[in-house]
């Protein structure tokens, strides 16, 4: 199976199929279900021993091309899980601290297993079970007519993530999403509706991937490698020196625009 995924700046190719050609085929496949989305990547491929061939490779180099995608370097796989070994050996150990008010929930725990137990010796369910329901209402004399319901569309749902995105990671949801942490370079954050993040936008965002130009970007710190909303891109180069206050992106003349959110409420009226 080929896998597409980030990579610090650029994009990692995973094809480590013996069959490099059915390889091939699986990444086109891939990479035409969202044509140019990758346009202006840097890519570097790892790929099963034995390596492919000259012939091989300059096909896998036509077919990044064709989207847009610079080739960087081919790795073996075996390399690349040495390195990758390696690396998280030299992670520093993080050992978890849990506050007063965490500790004083473990004798809680303790005690409410120890109840679970008993009821569970008895006979009886583990937790004590209660229906209430409200009387039925008194059903009128005369029904009026009822009216046609008109169904209105559920609003989107947002999807909520605390914690810091790294390199590699990637959130794809059909509505909002809120992270709430920093983004950092090489992640990937997809929806149909709205982007919000609570911290620095490092990676690449994409709002309102079903084509919907009234999407938002939003952000503590906007530095995104790249920036999407509907079909307009727009790269962290067009946009000099990043700003130290919140900011939002959204769609003005075609184009992607970038400006101040204390500035959003004149902006967008």
């Amino acid at each position: 199976m080929t896998l597409i995924r980030g990579r610090g700046l650029g994009l990692e190719l995973r094809l480590e199929s013996a069959d490099f050609d059915a390889a091939l085929l699986d990444l086109s496949a891939k990479l035409s279900e969202r044509p140019g989305f990758y346009r202006g990547s840097s890519a570097t491929a790892v790929v099963a021993d034995p390596p492919p061939g000259h012939v091989q490779l300059d096909a896998l180099r036509a077919l990044l091309s064709e989207h847009g995608i610079e080739l960087l370097g081919v790795e073996s796989a075996a390399a690349a899980g040495e390195e990758l070994a390696r690396r998280r050996a030299m992670r520093p150990k993080r050992e978890m601290k849990l506050s007063e008010a965490a500790r004083s929930l473990v004798a809680d725990f303790a005690g409410a297993r120890a109840d679970i137990a008993q009821r569970r010796k008895r006979g009886e369910p583990s937790v004590p079970r209660t229906l209430h329901r409200e009387p039925a209402a008194p059903v009128p004399a005369k029904a009026e007519q009822p009216q046609p319901l008109h169904v209105a569309p559920p609003p989107p749902e947002t999807l909520y993530h605390v914690g810091t995105l790294r390199g590699g990671q990637s959130l794809h949801h059909d509505g909002n999403i809120v992270v709430v942490g920093d983004v950092n370079p090489g992640t990937e954050l997809i929806a149909s509706g709205d982007i919000v993040v609570f911290g620095r936008l490092l990676g690449v965002a994409h709002a309102g991937a079903q084509g919907d130009e009234d999407a938002k970007v939003y952000a503590l710190q906007m530095e995104a490698t790249q920036l999407r909303i509907a079909a307009c891109i727009a790269l962290d180069e067009e946009r000099g020196t990043p700003s130290a206050q919140p900011e939002v992106a959204f769609v003005r003349d075609g184009r992607i625009t970038v400006a101040p959110f204390s500035k959003a409420a004149e902006v967008f009226n």
